[in-house]
């Protein structure tokens, strides 16, 4: 049923645990109700980083807005999907609260409320966590401790987690054999640090000051703990999907037949609601549209053969053609959080090329790119198309690449306008991509 401070209605929301069980009551609901609504077209939008509930739920109310205005006599149901993810709180996102980094303590030092998401994120890390806290504020000048700091992130993230996680940490396969361990994870800690550190003072510093200033590796060190929390995100986000958003969906489909689905996923949701589409059950074809926001996830993901490798290929590869309708990846120049620190964190161990062999500001090569920084990459037949075309005619089937820059460009470093996604012109491509009217 609708939240009474939600913009839209009906609205249900689906959360999840880490690994892809849904919460069995909200399910049901959801399953009940749908058809007696009278809904036709159900979007589901799962968030990216989020630390709480309360984010996600507000994320879906600016972001579902604009859809009964756009689309009045639709029959426009809406879904939130909640999953247990988390978000810096240096990280900005443009007009929702407390996205200000001058209302935080400067980095490396680890916040009140980051501390608190990392509680929540990865119970049973407590001692690990507070160790990682007080290095980060004592910032020691010998570099075993950052190496030390990079085995206490290995040991909070679990490269090799129990339970079912463990199958869906990868973007691409090299003959059957899973590419996903990030040099960030295995290699060593200090030479990571500084690369960071490097990578942020750019960021920070775009006219060329960043010339005259020494990073502080501690910079880095901080970076190299976000960053993998999101590798342990990016992992979380397939299993939810695949285990949980797409067996959902198949039970949908017996339930309410009629209704037509459309997934809808930023950042790290954009590789849950992709996911999804592989666990979908056998014959399933309510699916009528997928757009991806700022997809936190490989670009080479839909690939059957990998440019650099032709002996591998996307973990997702032919799963777009489960969408009865076009797989829809909208991307932007502005998101530095893909630009630059995605492509230098997913870089393979053995690796030689650090950012110094790089133009930093620029991808890393595109290898390492990711969904939301250039789109799907190595999909024969993918279109490119700017925002307005995509407004003005968008193709009815197979994968479309939008240039969304024009709106989704607002927000500070580190991560640029990677959230920057509540804009009324992504809502008509969503409608738009799913032949909404």
């Amino acid at each position: 049923m609708a939240d009474p401070a939600m913009s839209v209605t009906p609205y249900w929301e689906l959360t999840f645990d880490a690994d892809g069980d849904p919460d069995p009551g909200r399910r049901d609901r959801l399953l009940a109700e749908t058809v007696d609504r009278g809904v036709r077209d159900l979007v589901f939008l799962s968030h990216g980083w989020n630390s709480d509930r309360s984010a996600a739920t507000r994320l879906c109310n600016r972001f579902f807005e604009p859809f009964p205005e756009l689309a009045p006599t639709a029959g426009l149901g809406y879904v939130g999907v909640v999953w247990p993810s988390m978000r810096f709180s240096d990280e900005p996102i443009p007009d929702f609260p407390r996205a200000v980094a001058a209302e935080l303590p400067p980095r490396p030092v680890l916040d009140k409320d980051t501390r608190h998401a990392l509680l929540e994120t990865f119970p049973g890390r407590a001692t690990v966590i507070d160790r990682l806290a007080r290095l980060l504020d004592q910032q020691p000048r010998a570099e075993a401790e950052l190496e030390e700091f990079g085995r206490l992130v290995r040991m909070l993230v679990e490269v090799v987690p129990p339970g079912p996680q463990a199958l869906f940490a990868a973007d691409t396969l090299a003959e059957g054999v899973p590419q996903d361990e990030p040099e960030i994870l295995a290699g060593s800690a200090a030479a990571v640090c500084e690369e960071f550190a490097q990578a942020l003072t750019h960021l920070e510093s775009p006219g060329g000051a960043q010339e005259f200033t020494i990073p502080n590796p501690w910079d880095g060190a901080h970076e190299l703990l976000r960053q993998g929390t999101y590798y342990a995100m990016k992992r979380r986000a397939g299993t939810v999907g695949e285990r949980g958003l797409g067996r959902v969906v198949g039970q949908l489909a017996q339930a309410a037949p009629g209704v037509r689905v459309h997934l809808v996923g930023h950042s790290f949701g954009a590789r849950l609601v992709s996911f999804a589409l592989r666990g979908l059950p056998q014959g399933v074809r309510t699916v009528k549209s997928v757009t991806l926001l700022q997809g936190a996830f490989s670009h080479y993901a839909f690939a059957t053969r990998l440019p650099h490798d032709a002996r591998a290929g996307g973990v997702l590869q032919g799963q777009q053609n489960r969408v009865d309708g076009p797989l829809v990846c909208c991307y932007s120049s502005h998101d530095s959080a893909l630009g630059t620190l995605y492509p230098l964190a997913s870089r393979m161990a053995g690796d030689a090329q650090g950012v110094a062999a790089f133009d930093i500001g620029r991808t890393l090569g595109p290898k390492w790119g990711a969904m939301g920084h250039d789109g799907v990459q190595a999909v024969p037949g993918t279109a490119s198309l700017k925002l307005a075309e995509a407004l003005a005619k968008l193709p009815v089937k197979g994968c479309v690449n939008v240039d969304a820059a024009a709106v989704v460009r607002r927000g500070g470093p580190p991560a640029g306008a990677h959230s920057d996604i509540c804009h009324r012109e992504l809502a008509r491509l969503v409608l738009a991509a799913g032949r909404i009217h």
